[in-house]
């Protein structure tokens, strides 16, 4: 069993209890999610499921979108609601034209520093259990970018956004800066995602309802692995090409059935009588690597099926 699961993650439930969820209603060991929500967030999980496991570092790279309420004059340790308040500042002063303001600020590229509370690593440690500990480290600002930030609904101290923004960004952080550029701080109350990369909200399904729908004998709706890839161009080989990739060779132009449609850079899925033979990118004239004009990032041979 191989594809794609669109989960509508509930809230209170982590990433990985879905996974685990998932594994055991479709009875699979290769099971995976891409991209995390915490356990305050609901909304658009993809789960991958056998083979597609492979492709979970290429599903986490698209936009994201979040819909998120936060609580003006409230300072909070975790940056959102689950939190200790640590600091109260009045509110009452903020305007709706300073909220505009603030948000504008925040849109394109920025630089966010990341969360003591969070999964990232010091010296193998997550930062989270260094917070808990009381230990809090230096952390370095990450380039993210803000593609859109729209307010959506003003009802103070709630305030109400709307997010089209890059991986690696940190919603509850974004709330958090939001709160001192207005100078009387915030915090994450709610946070739904809505979009995540191709993938939208219309297109999951919880995993009560997953449950009654196995229940019931219907079979899992997955994507399968080209429509979890849509989008990708692809570049369709001879035989002989074919071939020499299942012994690790790269292709070479004359060596695919049609024109390359992507650009030198990006990412195409290799295919032979349509079936996904590997991902790679588009890298004609490399210089450390002769062979080929394509760069190998992920290949799926006939054993690797049954990893």
């Amino acid at each position: 069993m191989d594809g794609l699961l669109i989960i509508d993650k509930e809230l209170g439930l982590t990433s990985n209890d879905v996974v685990r969820k998932v594994r055991r209603l479709l009875g699979q060991r290769r099971v995976g999610h891409c991209g995390t929500l915490d356990p305050l967030a609901t909304g658009v999980l993809p789960v991958a499921v056998g083979r597609a496991t492979r492709l979970v570092e290429f599903l986490m790279e698209g936009e994201k979108t979040y819909r998120a309420t936060l609580k003006l004059g409230e300072i909070t340790a975790t940056q959102d609601a689950e939190g200790e308040v640590i600091d109260r500042r009045d509110w009452t002063g903020v305007s709706e034209s300073a909220i505009m303001a603030a948000a504008t600020t925040l849109t394109g590229p920025i630089e966010q520093i990341p969360p003591m509370y969070s999964a990232l690593k010091r010296d193998g440690v997550p930062l989270y259990k260094l917070a808990r500990q009381g230990v809090e480290v230096v952390r370095e600002a990450r380039a993210i970018t803000i593609f859109r930030l729209d307010v959506l609904a003003i009802n103070l101290p709630f305030v109400t956004i709307e997010v089209d923004c890059s991986k690696g960004t940190y919603i509850r952080t974004l709330a958090h800066d939001l709160g001192l550029l207005l100078g009387c701080g915030a915090h994450l109350t709610a946070l739904r995602r809505t979009r995540n990369g191709r993938f939208k909200e219309e297109q999951s399904i919880t995993l009560t309802a997953l449950e009654d729908h196995l229940k019931s004998g219907g079979v899992p709706p997955l994507f399968d692995l080209f429509a979890a890839m849509s989008g990708v161009p692809h570049c369709p080989l001879t035989a002989a090409a074919a071939q020499r990739l299942s012994d690790g060779v790269p292709p070479e132009l004359s060596g695919l059935t049609a024109p390359v449609t992507a650009a030198v850079g990006e990412l195409v899925l290799l295919t032979y009588a349509e079936a996904m033979l590997a991902i790679a990118r588009y890298a004609p004239g490399r210089e450390r690597e002769v062979r080929g004009d394509f760069e190998l990032l992920r290949v799926f041979l006939p054993q690797q099926e049954t990893d």
